[in-house]
């Protein structure tokens, strides 16, 4: 029965556009921009981060599209991929950037759960669950918003990262500031623009 509940209010709940915060110290209905689809903790000051799907390799992604990233948790990679396109507003990966380049790979590899996986699980926000078929965990549907990472002062206050964690780094006077940071599970790796 509580399986049957849980279907019937995520289909309802997709019928609805919204925005959503988790995490943010005083709850709010709706994130600070309404060009956000999806918002993780606060402005600054935060300590935690998002975990990204494991996968087994990114080749075996099915129905991946640009923008789609991932952890590669093969032994022999340890790292965080983003799916690229050739050109824009095609839907067709070319290639797969790693976002984790200059971390060393971890000394032990991680080794993903045995639990089964549930293929077709899907949460969409702000699309429209009759026409949108994008495969993914969270498929943040709307064409004109984007999704506010998870942001940190510096990464030391995140106490136990886990790999496959992303987050973006605000920073202070004396630390780097705005940049993307993913952790593989030995290091951090950061982007800026």
């Amino acid at each position: 029965m509580k399986k049957y509940s849980i279907a019937i209010l995520s289909i309802v709940s997709g019928l609805f556009y919204s925005q959503i915060t988790i995490g943010k110290t005083t709850p709010s209905s709706l994130p600070a921009n309404t060009s956000v689809s999806i918002e993780f903790g606060n402005a600054t000051g935060g300590n935690k981060g998002i975990v990204l799907p494991w996968v087994t390799q990114t080749s075996l992604v099915a129905g991946a599209v640009p923008g789609t990233i991932v952890f590669d948790s093969r032994a022999s990679e340890q790292k965080i991929y983003f799916a690229k396109a050739a050109t824009s507003n095609s839907t067709v990966v070319s290639q797969w950037v790693d976002l984790s380049v200059g971390a060393l790979t971890p000394t032990t590899a991680f080794t993903p759960d045995t639990n089964g996986e549930n293929n077709s699980a899907k949460v969409l926000i702000g699309g429209n669950p009759v026409t949108d078929t994008t495969p993914g965990i969270l498929v943040l549907g709307a064409k004109d918003k984007a999704m506010v990472l998870p942001r940190v002062t510096s990464i030391a206050d995140i106490v136990s990262p886990s790999a496959g964690m992303m987050v973006f780094l605000t920073g202070t006077t004396t630390a780097p500031i705005n940049q993307l940071a993913v952790f593989n599970g030995r290091e951090w790796s950061f982007w800026s623009k």
